[in-house]
């Protein structure tokens, strides 16, 4: 099989692999450290996956267990409730996005394979720059998301737990980056104190992990699919001519072609919808209770003028706010374009074309009437007026936590 893709990549695109290298690396480095991203390896390495994804989610639950036990047992401070109620919560809506993740991973894989077919087919230098120019929006979105969550997260677990004195009954304790439930003692002794501050760290990398590959994944395919209908748009625009068309002369057959493309491109896009719905209603809404919460730690903090914890959560926030944005802008943006589609066909010289061929455009303009959309478990369509609405909601909640602490 390989030899035969080897032998047809010379008829199509010669520079295959470095540009899915390209589209694919930060999301194939933050989703396979986590067991999300297909491998090709066999014998004991098609195993890896699965072992990584078991591994991750003990790390999770080392650190959910006894962080639960130590708020409903320990703790009775109704500010610190808050605080780790809310880190609490985080933590679980990442574990349910994760088990979401690697029930849907069969379908991702063949997403990703789908993809891989479209550059793979690529015929045309014009087709193959306007798919890296979509592939290059969505691989920046992704960086920003990663850089902005893995540097929050490098702040609050190597930094803020050493920044403020932690005593009990005078004593002075090694801080950890989530409490432990006072039953556990032996936690403070080495080297079971540098173990479990190890397995936090980790459960760290997972939390973030998580929520930067669930939005780079979609704005890979978001984008991607976004690169597929400019492609469509710009074959529209050459229907009359025929340059985009050398095996068809025929503009019936012209015509069939694109349907056939604009039917694969709403089929892959209904097939990213479903498989990133539940993902993309957690994150969505998990990000818009995070926000609140961090607003409201920044307050308390603003307050009491911890500096460094006030920062912390400061770019918690961004980079929450940020991972929104994504969701919503890669939303608007394929809503926009393949709205785009009905209006190029009208825009063309289509009163040059036949009757017959004339009315085979109905369909497409049919089809163009209904824009392809991404929502939050088909409750909440992703674009750019929700994240308005989601920022107005977080400003007039932080108003009134500021009335109300301060």
């Amino acid at each position: 099989m390989s030899n035969i893709r080897d032998k047809s990549t010379t008829l199509h695109n010669s520079s295959y692999e470095q540009d899915i290298r390209y589209a694919f690396k930060v999301n194939n480095w933050i989703l396979g450290s986590i067991g999300l991203w297909p491998v090709v390896k066999r014998g004991i390495g098609q195993h890896v996956p699965k072992i990584a994804i078991a591994f991750w989610n003990f790390a999770l639950s080392f650190a959910i267990v006894p962080c639960a036990l130590h708020i409903v047992y320990d703790q009775k401070d109704v500010i610190k409730r808050l605080k780790l109620g809310g880190l609490l919560t985080f933590c679980l809506t990442v574990m349910a996005k994760y088990c979401i993740l690697v029930i849907r991973c069969p379908r991702i894989h063949r997403c990703i394979e789908h993809v891989k077919n479209d550059w793979w087919q690529v015929t045309f230098r014009s087709d193959r720059e306007l798919m890296l120019k979509y592939a290059n929006t969505g691989r920046n979105l992704t960086i920003i998301g990663v850089s902005l969550m893995y540097g929050a997260g490098i702040i609050y677990h190597f930094v803020l737990p050493f920044c403020s004195e932690h005593k009990i009954a005078n004593q002075t304790i090694r801080p950890l980056v989530y409490p432990i439930y006072s039953k556990f003692s032996q936690s403070q002794i080495s080297p079971v104190y540098e173990i479990v501050y190890m397995a936090h760290c980790m459960c760290g990398y997972t939390l973030y992990s998580v929520t930067a590959g669930t939005c780079g994944l979609a704005a890979l395919f978001a984008t991607h699919a976004c690169g597929q209908i400019q492609i469509l748009i710009s074959r529209l625009e050459d229907l009359l001519t025929g340059k985009r068309f050398k095996q068809n002369p025929n503009v019936h057959r012209r015509i069939a072609v694109i349907v056939q493309n604009h039917v694969q491109i709403i089929r892959f896009a209904a097939t990213v919808e479903e498989v990133l719905q539940e993902a993309c209603l957690i994150e969505f809404t998990s990000s818009i209770c995070t926000i609140c919460i961090l607003e409201f730690l920044c307050i308390v903090d603003w307050k009491a003028n911890d500096t460094v914890s006030l920062a912390t959560y400061l770019l918690l926030f961004v980079s929450f706010c940020f991972n929104v944005y994504i969701l919503c802008y890669i939303g608007e943006l394929l809503m926009d374009k393949s709205s785009q589609i009905g209006s190029i066909c009208y825009m063309i010289n289509w009163y040059q074309l036949s009757s017959k061929s004339a009315r085979s455009l109905v369909l497409i303009l049919a089809m163009s009437s209904h824009p392809i959309k991404i929502s939050a478990g088909r409750m909440v369509d992703l674009s750019l007026m929700t994240f308005g609405n989601v920022l107005k909601t977080s400003v007039a909640y932080m108003s009134f936590l500021r009335t109300l602490v301060m």
